[in-house]
């Protein structure tokens, strides 16, 4: 049976476990360790752990300072206020300077739920993926987030990990490669390819599943990396399957389906469609109701890929 965990308590593990093993990783929050799960490593090393308190501003500064120190500094909040309220000291001082420091941004996109519109981050990947150097993950599950912690360990200059907040079936197989840039394929099809990522691979599955009921074949591409995208892998897909669908917990704006959009410009004339949020705010509502509110669903999807089907020549 599925382990069932939040990718945030999943995120906390990782860097305990890494802690160990790397005596220079020193891990910086803005007092909120016990929901974005930092506390665990505070626990085990509190001489590394350092809490910034409201201030993420300060935050990133520091993480900066760190990293010119040559450590290796994990950054932690929530998303909206860590992409938001503190972007332009990413951008200046850690982007700009090309500086070893990860972010872990939690609570990220609609699954933060009754929160509602104001915390809901659904333009982090956008902001983030502008950055020159910036490095972006995001795992789909428990298993897929300690292997994207151990990965950013060894990429030089900035990295995005997206975290999501729910507690969720891990599906994806611990020896599964994981390498950043480079996609998985879940499920092999001709007919259609979902590109999913994060809390959409698990409903890209269930669209796949719907549609071969229907008896149409349809691959599933866990893009883990929004950046660098592998855009080798977006390619064959048009060429196989004839036609693309993205789906993402995140505005269709500036995240996957506009990376995957850039990739197919000039390149593939397959019929393509993004699911996603549609330039809309978020609101407050358990997340199921809000996936199923914003066309997040598996139906959906299988809906999308049959539009996108009869629109082939």
């Amino acid at each position: 049976m599925a382990e069932s965990k939040s990718l945030r308590v999943a995120y906390g593990e990782a860097l305990a476990e890494i802690g160990a093993e790397h005596k220079e990783v020193v891990v910086l929050d803005a007092d909120l360790a016990h929901a974005t799960m930092t506390a665990i490593f505070a626990d085990k090393y509190p001489e590394r752990f350092y809490n910034m308190g409201i201030a993420e501003a300060n935050l990133m500064c520091a993480a900066s300072g760190f990293a010119y120190s040559g450590l290796t500094p994990f950054v932690s909040t929530f998303a909206m206020f860590g992409a938001g309220r503190a972007y332009e000291m990413i951008r200046n001082s850690i982007s700009y300077c090309n500086l070893n420091v990860k972010l872990g941004f939690s609570h990220s996109g609609l699954c933060v739920g009754e929160d509602g519109g104001s915390h809901q981050s659904i333009e982090d990947i956008a902001l983030m993926r502008v950055l020159p150097g910036m490095t972006i993950l995001v795992p789909c599950d428990s298993i897929e987030m300690k292997k994207a912690v151990r990965a950013s360990l060894d990429i030089p200059g900035p990295v995005y990990i997206r975290v999501a907040r729910p507690v969720v079936d891990s599906f994806t197989n611990p020896e599964d490669e994981f390498i950043p840039g480079k996609a998985n394929i879940l499920r092999e099809g001709s007919d259609v390819a979902i590109i999913a990522t994060g809390l959409m691979v698990t409903e890209a599955l269930e669209a796949a599943e719907k549609l071969s009921k229907e008896g149409v074949s349809a691959s599933v591409v866990n893009m883990h990396t929004i950046k660098p995208l592998d855009e080798k892998c977006v390619l064959e897909m048009a060429e196989k399957c004839g036609a693309i669908v993205t789906a993402e917990e995140h505005s269709i704006i500036g995240g996957l389906g506009s990376a995957v959009a850039e990739t197919l410009a000039g390149k593939s004339a397959a019929p393509f469609i993004r699911v996603g949020i549609q330039d809309k705010f978020g609101k407050s509502g358990k997340p199921s109701e809000l996936f199923c509110e914003y066309g997040l669903t598996g139906s959906n999807i299988a809906d999308q890929c049959k539009k996108a089907i009869a629109q082939k020549k």
